[in-house]
């Protein structure tokens, strides 16, 4: 609201309102020194404000702070001495003095805000006949980022140039809300950056967070969340700490520490915000926790105590960039309440460097206290402390770089040329100075300074990122902030992360280490396991799941399980994907010796039967039974028993296309000789007078073109199967996961499906007529063996689809030389086992007076016909021509 009227103010009478008449002024102690040119200085001497109760009934009295911090009173003399060292410098603002007026802020919002607005209105120092004397060309201010969004945001609306040395909250960049802020330490943004790299580098999965309730902890921790989110690191928790908090909500923090599981917990807080937090953590002796520190307590000189390193030691973080300012020792060491017994803040100083007190004229004297008393000749000469280091400066510098900063802009602008550049009149009176002009300056500001340093601001008044990594280590009973790597970012937004990780100290439990803690949720899955999130529970806790069978993961911590290729199958421990195995029916295994010994044993017993035919081709029944269809009966029967073979071992182009064409082409030849026996003794007993023109026709030469016309049917459907879509290798992955079985695809099923039935239509055709001619004459009438063996093979090939739709894998394949071999001896045993029989067995019956008494039989089955019944030599004259 005050910046509101502030601001309405000077857009409504940017001519009649001035600081004088806006601001007002607080009695407030300050460091001053009157000069042409004056810059106010804001910082937290005091690291902690006195409360007051405010009645409002008369004006409310001074504002009370305790806790005096060394480092911040050194930062105060800094600019001091960064003023006085540029008034000696004839190149820099030449015959032009710089003043200042420095303030205590205590740490507070609202004595910022108070700070401010006397910085801004007149001087009480000084008396002028002028209107308004010069009030501040620029301010340097503030530590904390929520003491500088005050002043940015009051003093915004009027240009008021403001420089801050600490304050890293990004959301100072915003140029809109804060057109005249700038900053000589880098963005929360660029070190959430850092911080979130070095989580990264070292792998930890699992932290804990320690913020200050305030600007800097909010959005230090929302910057360094989005960041981390991008490499999957989860926050465990996130507590809370101020210095003004009661010992309860520290003690709330404590014990949130101590029920997590987390092993590396980043403290994203202000000295003064954590300081309460890490005495108590010490005090209730938490270890074994690795911290990481922001730049703003990871430097700070309070908390690296020997007493705070046994929780803390090894501490990680980083820290703005540090540089040695020669002769400032000198001045510190100068210091003295003897010169200016009134100038604020020394006296607290000296009591707390000496221990002795300086009492001024009139000032009351507590008696216990008379041995505390100053006498005059104590000095700071040769005097050891940690104040008086000045080869390690970091937040020091960035007082000394802000003070350049508005001695160049300001140079710039009364001179018109940059500093450095041979000595011209002024272009500009020191009075006519307005605070616009000198942050339109100090935007263009880009200069080196003595120690080499590019100085200069981005649009939004942040310098370029550098940061050191800092390592809390003891040495010599004294804590040491050891530099151990770099952070650097560029323009385009990518960065550098260098660390010498092997000369880390990291904290375990009660001792250091030189090995890397880890902090995660979950211990990292191994190979052969995924990760699968827990409900309600971050996505860094996670159980591990074995990978599903065919999915493997061969990395630790693998989010899903990788599928094997369709040729590959995963091993016990999933974490290979290992080669299926490939199955076909071989010649070692118990079914394929099975088949070839079976197949062979056919094969023979169809030479063997063949040769006994042929030794006894003059004797009765190898003459009645047609010796020649019989002897190429057995040929096909022997190429039949082969057929099996083909069917064993890998499958290829040749045997594939072989194994289904042979058989369809055998099995068709064979059926059609077996058609042809039946077509002969058909047509022989249905001939009622011998030499019948019917049967006499009915010769070799007949019988030899009823096979070859049937088989070339089964031949010309195998021609167009082959040319068309013929059977091919086939590598088959439904009958089981961890198996391929290698088999041979039909290709068409049309046309295997046509050759199975064109087999089927001969075996029924022949079953058909031999049931027509089942009770003729035994003696010369093979009916009823041809009858029994149709039977036979078409019961075998009517359960061979089924069987053959069902099996699986090599399986098939059995069924299928199963059927073979069966049909085949079907037709092998019903049709020659009877001959051979007689042949071998009982010769007594292979005579013509055996075949003779087929007389009787003839006479009884063909007396109700009415036909006379030919003699033996009448019969046999009919018989053997067609045989």
């Amino acid at each position: 609201m005050l910046r509101l009227i502030l601001l309405s103010l000077s857009v409504l009478h940017p001519n009649t309102v001035s600081s004088c008449e806006l601001f007002g002024r607080f009695h407030m102690p300050s460091l001053f020194k009157q000069g042409d040119i004056m810059i106010g200085g804001i910082f937290p001497v005091f690291n902690k404000e006195i409360s007051n109760t405010y009645t409002f009934e008369k004006e409310p009295p001074g504002v009370k702070c305790a806790g005096f911090d060394l480092r911040v009173f050194q930062w105060t003399q800094v600019m001091i001495f960064s003023i006085e060292e540029i008034n000696k410098d004839p190149a820099l603002l030449p015959n032009i003095s710089l003043g200042y007026k420095i303030l205590d802020s205590c740490a507070s919002p609202t004595i910022t805000l108070r700070a401010a607005l006397t910085l801004a209105g007149r001087p009480e120092e000084t008396e002028s006949t002028l209107p308004c004397p010069p009030a501040i060309s620029a301010l340097i201010a503030e530590s904390g980022s929520s003491q500088s969004l005050v002043v940015a945001g009051m003093l915004g609306p009027f240009q008021v140039p403001i420089v801050s040395y600490f304050s890293t909250c990004a959301c100072l960049s915003n140029r809109l809300k804060y057109p005249s802020f700038f900053r000589t330490i880098p963005s929360d943004y660029f070190q959430a950056k850092a911080l979130a790299a070095l989580v990264k580098h070292f792998g930890w999965q699992w932290i804990g967070v320690i913020q200050s309730d305030n600007d800097y902890g909010h959005n230090g921790i929302l910057a360094f969340s989005e960041e981390v989110k991008k490499f999957g690191v989860c926050i465990a928790f996130v507590g809370k700490v101020l210095r003004t908090y009661t010992m309860d909500k520290i003690l709330n923090v404590v014990e949130m520490i101590k029920k997590s599981t987390v092993k590396v917990i980043l403290a994203f807080a202000a000295e003064g915000d954590l300081y309460p937090l890490m005495k108590e953590v010490v005090k209730q002796n938490i270890t074994g926790i690795q911290w990481i520190a922001s730049e703003a307590w990871i430097t700070a000189s309070r908390p690296s105590t020997p007493e705070i390193y046994q929780a803390f030691g090894g501490a990680l973080g980083f820290a703005v960039q540090k540089m040695a300012i020669p002769n400032l020792k000198p001045f510190l060491a100068g210091i003295s309440p003897y010169k200016d017994p009134s100038a604020a803040f020394v006296r607290d100083f000296w009591e707390i460097m000496v221990g002795c007190r300086l009492v001024l004229p009139g000032e009351y004297i507590d008696a216990a206290a008379t041995n505390v008393i100053c006498k005059g000749n104590e000095t700071l000469i040769n005097f050891q402390n940690v104040f008086f280091n000045v080869t390690q400066l970091r937040e020091t510098y960035n007082v000394h770089k802000a003070v350049y900063a508005i001695a160049h802009a300001l140079h710039q602008l009364v001179f018109c040329q940059p500093a450095g550049e041979k000595p011209v009149k002024p272009c500009l009176n020191v009075s006519e100075i307005q605070p616009k002009q000198v942050t339109e300056h100090l935007q263009r500001v880009n200069f080196k300074n003595e120690f080499g340093d590019h100085i200069y601001f981005d649009k939004n008044g942040d310098p370029p990122a550098s940061y050191d990594i800092i390592n809390w280590q003891l040495n010599d009973g004294h804590v040491e902030h050891v530099t151990l790597g770099h952070f650097a970012s560029d323009t385009n937004g990518d960065y550098k992360l260098s660390i010498q990780e092997e000369h880390i100290v990291w904290r375990t439990g009660n001792m250091v280490s030189w090995i890397v803690p880890t902090s995660v949720c979950s211990d990292v899955c191994p190979v052969g396991t995924r990760k699968a999130q827990i409900k309600g529970k971050p996505t860094c806790c996670f159980d591990c799941i074995p990978c599903a069978d065919g999915t493997i993961a061969n990395l630790t911590g693998a989010a899903d399980c990788t599928p094997c290729p369709q040729e590959f199958w995963s091993n016990e421990r999933k974490d290979q994907c290992i080669p299926k195995t490939v199955e076909f029916l071989t010649y070692h295994e118990p079914m394929g010796i099975a088949i070839t010994v079976v197949s062979i044993l056919g094969a023979s017993l169809s030479l063997a039967t063949i040769m006994v035919f042929f030794h006894y081709r003059e004797t009765p029944v190898i003459k009645a039974s047609n010796s020649e269809l019989s002897c190429f009966l057995l040929f096909c029967l022997f190429l039949c028993f082969l057929c099996p073979l083909t069917f064993i071992g890998r499958p290829t182009v040749w045997t594939c296309m072989l194994r289904h064409t042979a058989f369809g082409v055998t099995f068709a030849l064979c059926i059609s000789c077996v058609l042809g026996k039946t077509i002969v003794v058909i047509t022989a007993f249905k001939a009622t007078v011998p030499g019948n023109k019917i049967a006499r026709k009915f010769g070799p030469a007949q019988q030899r073109i009823i096979v070859f016309s049937c088989t070339l049917i089964q031949i010309v459907i195998c021609i167009l199967w082959l040319e068309l879509k013929p059977p091919f290798p086939d590598m088959v992955f439904r009958y089981s996961n961890k198996k391929i079985v290698l088999e041979c695809n039909t290709g068409s099923e049309a046309a295997f499906y046509a050759v199975l039935g064109y087999i089927a239509f001969l075996a029924i055709t022949c079953l058909v007529l031999a049931f027509l001619a089942r009770k003729l004459p035994d003696n010369f009438n093979e009916a009823k063996f041809i009858t029994f063996s149709m039977l036979i093979f078409c019961t075998v090939w009517i359960t061979f689809i089924p069987a053959y739709i069902s099996s699986p894998g090599k399986f098939t394949v059995a069924v299928e030389t199963f059927a073979i071999l069966s049909s085949a001896f079907g037709l092998f045993i019903c049709i020659f086992a009877p001959k051979c029989y007689i042949i071998l067995i009982k010769p007594e019956k292979n005579t013509k007076r055996h075949m003779c008494q087929l007389g009787a039989v003839l006479d009884e089955l063909l007396s109700s016909r009415d036909v006379r019944l030919p003699s033996c030599v009448q019969l046999s004259a009919l018989l053997y021509p067609l045989i």
